[in-house]
């Protein structure tokens, strides 16, 4: 057994078959994945890796099963190893090349079966007889134990809050992870939290929505995203990048790639170098957009291109960035009861009134070079047909869309 320190948990123990999975190249490619993209852009700080996160979530993994006495020790083995695991799918720069990697080979990043059904993983997860294919159906959270690593409230989304807080310095991310965990365990095949653990999951629920607002969705990360990830797509339409090669490159590898890229990938990549970003040429929430605006996630080329048709510009200098719709997975984690179990938001009240703030948090940006913020603005509002907000947007007006 050997140990390392890690800043947010303290010491971490390794244990064999996390020793070996941890020198495979696969595991320390996610040394190079930046955990928050370009979030460091806003948070200097936040230069925090895959790696580490991984770890962070198999140490929570693991301190959670030892209080399943149920479980057998080779099950334990066997999550410890896909909690290690469960990262291993990111392209680069985490979630910012998610969409285009799904888009091109159909695989998100929980998705790992091809990639632990392989090489040095392959031949780690044999030695010590767990089945890869057992693995990646835990980290999708297609079984039962699974739920530890991929459900409503899980040791996934412990570790990152608090890790994210952490090295971001932003003071919302406090989590009573340790009377959390020890308030789960299975009832009926369903991993759920005594009632005693009320208080600790209602701390989860308020650092994600503070950390959605100061951190995850702040404009500067959702516009230098949006940029980043236009340039790649242009790569990928031009031929000069091969998007299943794209899964395999860390952030390192996609840097260089768009610094020799010609074209726009070349010049947004330059623009990222510098942080000359995009400005906000248009931002607004769902009571001035209206529900209407979302049926324009699925046109957004086609948006673009008529924006920059409308502002007389070409249509390179319209980024159009409609987020999906605001939900807050957490909300249906299972409390226990003495008597039954219910979901967390009928559990507490003050959840539910978190639920409708939460829609606050949303936001729809159309970006544009400084130059042309104006005429952008001006097109984005007509063309979405944005008005001053006549009401606050409820989560029961997304019901009707």
């Amino acid at each position: 057994m050997k140990v390392v320190l890690d800043p947010v948990h303290g010491y971490i123990e390794l244990d064999e078959i996390v020793q070996e999975l941890l020198a495979t190249p696969q595991i320390q490619r996610l040394r190079r994945i930046m955990q928050l993209g370009f979030s460091n852009l806003v948070y200097p700080g936040a230069n925090h890796n895959r790696f580490e996160h991984s770890l962070g979530t198999m140490h929570l993994a693991t301190m959670l099963m030892k209080n399943l006495d149920s479980i057998e020790e080779d099950k334990k083995m066997e999550i410890r190893a896909a909690a290690l695991l469960h990262d291993v799918g990111h392209g680069p720069f985490s979630h910012v090349t998610e969409n285009i990697i799904d888009k091109y080979t159909r695989r998100r990043h929980d998705d790992v079966r091809d990639i632990v059904r392989k090489g040095e993983i392959k031949e780690a997860l044999k030695k010590h007889g767990i089945s890869p294919g057992n693995l990646a159906k835990h980290i999708k959270g297609e079984t039962s134990l699974g739920q530890i690593l991929s459900s409503e409230i899980d040791v996934d989304r412990m570790d990152y809050l608090v890790r994210d807080s952490h090295y971001t310095g932003v003071a919302f991310g406090v989590v009573d992870y340790n009377r959390l965990i020890n308030q789960m365990h299975f009832y009926e095949d369903r991993l759920v939290i005594d009632y005693g653990g009320l208080k600790a999951a209602e701390s989860l629920l308020v650092s994600r929505f503070w950390m959605n607002t100061s951190v995850y969705y702040h404009h500067v990360t959702r516009i230098s995203e949006a940029m980043c990830s236009r340039a790649v797509e242009y790569m990928v339409e031009n031929g000069e990048l091969d998007p299943k090669r794209l899964r395999q490159m860390d952030d390192i590898d996609l840097v260089a790639a768009m610094r020799n890229s010609s074209g726009h990938g070349g010049e947004l990549s330059k623009r990222l170098d510098a942080r000359k970003l995009y400005k906000r040429a248009l931002y607004t929430g769902l009571g001035e957009a209206g529900k209407g605006v979302l049926k324009y996630r699925d046109k957004i080329e086609r948006a673009e291109k008529e924006i920059a048709e409308l502002a007389g510009v070409d249509q390179e200098c319209v980024l159009v960035d409609i987020p999906k719709t605001p939900e807050m997975l957490e909300m249906k984690a299972m409390i226990k009861t003495d008597h039954k179990i219910i979901p967390l938001k009928e559990a507490s009240h003050f959840v539910s009134i978190l639920q409708e703030a939460h829609m606050d948090n949303w936001r729809m940006g159309v970006y544009s070079p400084k130059e042309h913020c104006e005429a952008v603005g001006k097109a984005a509002k007509e063309y979405f047909n944005i008005k001053k907000a006549t009401k606050q947007f409820k989560l029961s007006d997304l019901e009707k869309i």
